[in-house]
């Protein structure tokens, strides 16, 4: 059995490789990267490993030769990613893989995003689940990695400000999601099967800041305000307008409910209970 693994030098696909080689040899896991000092660091340590890109589809052919699943990390929103995923799926059917999967978002409602990014990753699941290949589909929650972004590195100082309300998200470490990824590829492939890996709790944003204050025995607050004052307060900050409103968006499907289901598929992949908020926090936060 071969696995290739694309995005292998990102957080999540380092994730999913250092389990996956806990388990079967190197060979077995081909990689592709864009990046030929990271292919070659790759191939050193006995991977099978290629160089290329979404959008070169060539390269996509080659690393797929031999092939039985495809693991299909989604793409950066600085392209074309609807193209770049479907240009995945149809390597995967022109090189006869037994099955593909796909890490997609744990959201409530498709049909009421404010992120219209995440509308990315439901239009990839139905080209998948039409492509006639095998499949699983990994509904990921919002990594809690992503928490000090969030935060900011004042927050002992300033605090929490956010446009979240006091809407709830069910965190898990990446790391964990990585890890369970890995699990279901090996034990039980493409059964065209959906996962919600989501953390054991949802948190507001709120939990984050007393949690915060409990750990460093510094008092951090929340502050909610709305998306009118947090979109200032970000383009003072510097921020592009642009991104400013990627996290505006992300804080309303936060406020509507949208990140805040909770699952057991994660700790039943793991066989044991993810990390709480204040353990994952300890870790992120060193302390």
């Amino acid at each position: 059995m071969r696995i290739l693994v694309t995005g292998a030098t990102g957080a999540l696909g380092s994730a999913v490789i250092e389990t996956l080689s806990k388990r079967v040899p190197a060979s077995s896991i081909a990689v592709l990267t864009r990046n030929e000092e990271k292919r070659l660091s790759f191939q050193e340590r006995g991977f099978p490993a290629f160089l290329g890109d979404f959008d070169d589809t060539t390269s996509l052919d080659k690393a797929m030769k031999g092939v039985d699943t495809v693991l299909l990390i989604s793409a950066g929103d600085e392209g074309d990613r609807i193209k770049q995923h479907l240009n995945v799926v149809d390597a995967a059917k022109r090189a006869g893989v037994s099955g593909i999967a796909y890490t997609s978002r744990s959201m409530r409602d498709q049909d009421k995003l404010s992120n219209t990014l995440m509308a990315d990753h439901f239009a990839t699941e139905k080209y998948i689940k039409e492509s006639g290949l095998r499949y699983t589909i990994f509904r990921n929650a919002l990594y809690m990695d992503v928490i000090p972004l969030f935060v900011g590195n004042q927050v002992f100082e300033s605090g929490i400000i956010q446009s979240a309300g006091m809407g709830k998200v069910a965190f898990a470490l990446r790391k964990e999601m990585g890890e369970a990824i890995a699990n279901v590829i090996l034990d039980e492939g493409c059964e065209n099967k959906t996962y919600k890996f989501t953390g054991r709790e949802a948190y507001t944003f709120d939990d984050i800041a007393h949690v915060l204050t409990d750990l460093s025995g510094k008092e951090v607050n929340y502050t909610p305000v709305g998306s009118s004052a947090f979109e200032s307060i970000l383009i003072k900050k510097g921020i592009p307008v642009a991104m400013a409103r990627k996290i505006i968006d992300f804080n309303a499907d936060i406020r509507n409910g949208q990140e805040s289901e909770v699952t057991a598929d994660l700790a039943r992949t793991l066989g044991r209970s993810p990390a709480s908020l204040k353990e994952g926090l300890k870790v992120l936060f060193g302390l």
